[in-house]
């Protein structure tokens, strides 16, 4: 899979660009439908420490899945992110699987 990362207004470190691409390529054992995707990365300007927010959105075939979650790191709000995307890619499978 594709994986696109686009950090604003800051550059990612490689090792928080290794780990998300990481956690995406786990993804994949849940559809082989998954086409690419692309993350945004943000700092809020905000005075709470949860201000790191993750965008991923994951295509599939004729849709695309999307989360945005906010943590004090991008590793946590990527985890969480990762997960929810999860349980959306299983959801799409059943609706896929119903419709045939």
């Amino acid at each position: 899979m594709h994986v696109e990362i686009q950090s604003i207004h800051f550059k990612a470190d490689h090792k928080l660009v290794e780990y998300i691409e990481k956690k995406l390529s786990k993804l994949e054992q849940f559809s082989d439908a998954i086409v690419d995707s692309q993350v945004f990365l943000k700092v809020e300007n905000n005075r709470l420490k949860d201000n790191k927010t993750v965008e991923i959105k994951v295509n599939v075939q004729n849709q695309s899945l999307f989360k945005t979650q906010t943590s004090r790191s991008f590793e946590a709000a990527t985890d969480h992110a990762v997960d929810a995307l999860k349980v959306q890619i299983k959801k799409y499978k059943e609706r896929l699987a119903s419709t045939s």
